[in-house]
């Protein structure tokens, strides 16, 4: 006799809360669309903000009203609504906001959701969330969005400081090897560091940021990245001596492609995550354009550069003498009052 289905287990809920940065949630949105293929009841958590943008510019509701149990849930980044949310704005949401807005915020919502959580996927920047985890007795599982050996850096940020292989001693030393990250020691360079790390002060509120978050990772019950044995397992076998439960679960774009064809007949390709308003008018010119023959420039979601910095760029795409793409988001270029200024992209011919 078959089996009544009222009677089998509910699917589990599974919460997925990305940092509240363009390209976390890139990575965390596919994980959460794998796991609903998957038949999990999915609930995604994004901020407020980062939400109403969403919502904006792209096809949200359609693309994920095929999946019964799939719900948006909103929460606060803590920071007003006029905040420009450029260069380094995330550094005032964790001085401003974290402890006294989201932590709570989560904690409340935690506590009243319906059905309740029985697992938290939570990125790896977000230690309060491993603290509400642990208070309500959820399993928590981190997600670093960065590559494993971005990774393995900031955890060895501490031991880098007291080999003394740390601060940097200016432009001459950024060919120096560190040797004192296993697994990398060979061929890890100064100028390979993040640009945080080039602080003359090793005290640096930055350093001790990023050294904090990821230094929580082995709290969690389990440590995922977006990578495969195949690409990172030697850099993956150094983590799993710190984070003994660590699981490569990537590529995810390629997973989600194979998935989605599979199940629906497409891919990925047609659905946009992004938080900005897409410019497309530049496909009909690199459309004509000979294959590899275009250099593509993009300082990504955060990134802020002054003006000068900026020509200086420029004038090197020119002098290249190769066609080029150049992508810019508003308030990306600061000004000399400290304003960010808005540009937009641009391709040229030389």
């Amino acid at each position: 006799m078959e089996k009544d289905r009222s009677s089998q287990a509910p699917p589990p809920h599974v919460l997925v809360f990305p940092f509240p940065l363009q390209g976390h949630i890139n990575s965390m949105i596919k994980l959460a669309e794998l796991l609903a293929l998957a038949s999990f009841k999915l609930t995604f958590l994004n901020s407020h903000y980062n939400h109403e943008r969403l919502v904006k510019f792209n096809n949200i509701a359609a693309h994920f009203e095929r999946y019964q149990g799939f719900e948006f849930k909103t929460i606060t980044d803590g920071l007003s609504l006029d905040h420009p949310r450029s260069g380094n704005w995330f550094l005032d949401m964790y001085k401003e906001a974290m402890e006294l807005k989201m932590k709570p915020g989560l904690r409340e919502m935690l506590e009243n959701i319906s059905p309740l959580v029985d697992c938290i996927i939570a990125d790896g920047f977000l230690g309060f969330a491993l603290d509400v985890a642990k208070e309500l007795e959820i399993p928590i599982i981190y997600f670093r969005t960065s590559s494993p050996c971005s990774f393995w850096v900031y955890y060895s940020i501490p031991d880098i400081i007291q080999a003394g292989e740390l601060p940097i001693k200016g432009s001459e030393d950024m060919n120096r090897l560190l040797t004192t990250v296993p697994g990398i020691e060979t061929y890890l360079r100064c100028r390979d560091l993040p640009s945080f790390c080039r602080e003359t002060d090793i005290e640096d509120s930055i350093i001790k940021l990023y050294v904090k978050q990821t230094r929580k990772s082995p709290q969690a019950d389990a440590l995922i990245l977006n990578t495969a044995e195949e690409l990172d397992g030697p850099i993956l076998s150094q983590i799993s001596t710190k984070c003994p439960r660590v699981y490569a679960i990537g590529p995810l774009h390629a997973q989600l492609n194979t998935r989605l064809k599979a199940k629906h007949g497409e891919s990925y390709d047609h659905f946009s995550n992004t938080l900005w308003e897409v410019d497309k008018s530049c496909i009909f010119w690199v459309d004509k354009q000979p294959n590899r023959s275009v250099i593509y420039v993009s300082f990504g979601s955060i990134t802020s550069t002054s003006r000068e910095q900026l020509v200086e760029l420029w004038y090197g795409l020119l002098n290249s003498k190769t066609k080029f793409l150049f992508v810019l988001r508003p308030n990306s270029v600061i000004e000399k009052d400290g304003r960010g200024g808005c540009c937009s992209g641009a391709y040229g011919e030389e």
